[in-house]
């Protein structure tokens, strides 16, 4: 690639000639603040704060630019430390404080809020300006995600997110002058649009505009019922956030000490969901056989994140028949708790409070679908995310990086590496595959690692040969994540483009370790580590130290079929763990 040469607060650095001065100045070790910029979504220049002193050549640019928009050039003298660029800078952030909602130590946000961060390095003391405070409309009717106009700084980056990277657009700048904000059109809450509840939103979001629905308080209420038994059940993607809330690296593995927190914070039995994504693969697996070998409808689609779900039945309806019956992980859980645990621990099923940990915000609403329970007792009560789980060990004062490490509980607790996978894009499919390749061949097959299905690129395609019906058969897979790239992929289907058998898809971009109930990574962060790359890497460690790695080698879910379900697909096993779904229409309330 062709390179320039640039001057950065004198420091020389040769860089490729597509950079932006922001990215050229990080090559030269010097930090240029930012707010509304979200590298590769929101490039556009709104909150001014990273404006920097160029000339080219000798001829000075006339007014002080945006270095995350202007492109570097051969010759270019760039200086970020002027009296000018310094009193614009922080100028130009005293006049966002003017109308923001300041109330920062109560904020949702605080300590992880990039403007509060923003005005600490600046050494903003005092606002010398007093703007007409923003209207503090609080939409809080979705079961999922809160939005909060006071505290709106209008960057712009939610906007971009839900439109570029999800292809979804439910939000947009609305009104104008100062009564400005971002909302969904014609003031609609966000129960009632087209939104999915991936929370992409608010793991864009620099503040505190957009944040989860809060369900910390329903759990406490249930732990300090001595009336109730509460279990809980934490999902792969979170064990390698969760750290993260105590100051670890991005993508540190922190299962065994989550464990131990658990049990502190005082839940009864402390499981591991990855237990029943061994479940699903079982359940997920014998009707993928089922459909291949008796015409059943194809390509079948995974069924495993309520975000796709949401937004197969808004967009794609006519795709439905083609979705597994399968009920999510979560919600296999919370039905096995409450029927085969229920029964071999001599609880009544209805003294049972299931609580999950997601790194999921559309959890929280698939816990409340009306489908989602069994002879009238809820799937799953209660769906906290990773923050409020980091935050429920705060207020209980536990030393997280002092704890040691321990296992789940037995019944269960057990798990396999292809269980752990489930949570990073491809995970399914690949777990899958295990299992599937294992059956069709009647072999214990040693190369189960499925590498054309893992990495980031949006849409992956691939193919393996398997025995169907004693026939060789080239089973044909795509993995697709963001619901962007799931439109993509069944647009493909539709038009005949894409003939595939089995396609898994994810709502948020990465899979489940970037779930919209993940721990905040700032922009800045994101510069230098990708929290998808870094999450995923932890979960692959994970599959490969544990001494299973297919599903349907896990005793305990081995144990539930011969002890209670019987069989995969069989009558106990679709009253439970098998569901159905239904076209949804816009501005529809659930």
């Amino acid at each position: 690639m062709d390179k320039v040469n640039v001057t950065i607060n004198g420091i020389q650095v040769s860089v490729p000639k597509d950079y932006t001065v922001l990215l050229a100045a990080r090559e030269a070790g010097v930090d240029i603040p930012t707010l509304c910029y979200l590298k590769d979504i929101n490039e556009i220049a709104a909150c001014r704060v990273c404006v920097v002193s160029v000339d080219i050549n000798g001829v000075p640019m006339r007014n002080l630019p945006a270095s995350c928009v202007l492109q570097v050039a051969e010759g270019m003298n760039v200086r970020t430390n002027t009296p000018e660029v310094r009193e614009a800078v922080k100028t130009n952030v005293e006049l966002l404080l003017a109308s923001h909602n300041r109330e920062c130590l109560t904020c949702r946000r605080n300590r992880t809020c990039e403007l509060q961060k923003l005005c600490d390095e600046l050494d903003i003391k005092e606002v010398p300006y007093d703007g007409e405070k923003r209207e503090a409309h609080i939409d809080d009717l979705s079961p999922s995600i809160v939005r909060d106009s006071s505290k709106c700084i209008l960057c712009g980056r939610c906007v971009s997110t839900c439109r570029n990277v999800q292809g979804i657009g439910v939000l947009d700048f609305t009104k104008r002058g100062v009564k400005t904000e971002v909302a969904p059109a014609f003031d609609f809450s966000m129960r009632d649009v087209e939104c999915v509840y991936c929370g992409q939103c608010i793991e864009a979001c620099p503040v505190a505009a957009l944040r989860e629905h809060s369900n910390i308080d329903d759990v406490w209420a249930a732990i300090d019922d001595p009336e109730k038994y509460v279990v809980v059940q934490t999902a792969p993607a979170v064990r390698v956030s969760l750290g993260e809330e105590f100051g670890l690296p991005v993508g540190t593995p922190v299962t065994g000490k989550m464990t131990a927190a658990l049990r502190r914070l005082g839940f009864d039995k402390v499981f591991d969901t990855n237990f029943s994504a061994d479940l699903t693969i079982m359940e997920e697996g014998t009707e993928l056989l089922s459909r291949l070998t008796n015409g059943g409808v194809l390509p079948m689609i995974t069924s495993c994140s309520p975000g796709w779900i949401r937004y197969c039945e808004l967009n794609y309806p006519e795709f439905l028949p083609n979705l597994s019956t399968c009920k999510s992980p979560q919600q296999m859980f919370g039905a096995i708790a409450k029927s085969y645990f229920a029964e071999k621990a001599g609880i009544d099923p209805k003294k049972i409070v299931s609580v999950s940990i997601m790194p999921c915000t559309s959890k929280k609403s698939e816990c409340a679908r009306p489908e989602m329970e069994v002879d009238g007792v809820r799937d799953v009560d209660y769906s906290l995310t990773t923050r409020e789980l980091g935050d429920m060990i705060k207020q209980a004062r536990i030393r997280f990086a002092s704890l040691p490490d321990e296992e789940p509980d037995s019944i269960l607790g057990e798990g396999t590496g292809a269980g752990v996978i489930f949570g990073t894009t491809g995970g399914v499919m690949e777990a899958a595959l295990r299992t599937v390749a294992d059956i069709l061949t009647g072999k214990d097959l040693q190369d189960i690692e499925y590498q054309a299905v893992r990495g980031l690129e949006g849409v992956k395609t691939a193919s393996v040969t398997l025995p169907v019906n004693g026939v060789d058969t080239e089973i044909k897979i795509a993995v697709a994540h963001g619901t962007a790239n799931a439109a993509k992929v069944l647009d493909a289907v539709k038009a005949g483009e894409l003939d595939v058998h089995f396609i898994e898809v994810m709502a948020c971009p990465g899979g489940c370790v970037h779930g919209g109930g993940q721990s905040i990574v700032s922009s800045k962060v994101r510069l230098d580590v990708n929290p998808k790359e870094a999450r995923a890497a932890g979960l692959y460690s994970e599959d490969r130290r544990l001494p299973k790695r297919k599903s349907h080698e896990n005793a305990e879910v081995k144990a539930l079929y011969d002890e209670y379900l019987k069989e995969p697909n069989g009558h106990l096993a679709h009253k439970l763990l098998h569901t159905h779904y239904e076209a949804k229409t816009s501005y529809k309330q659930d």
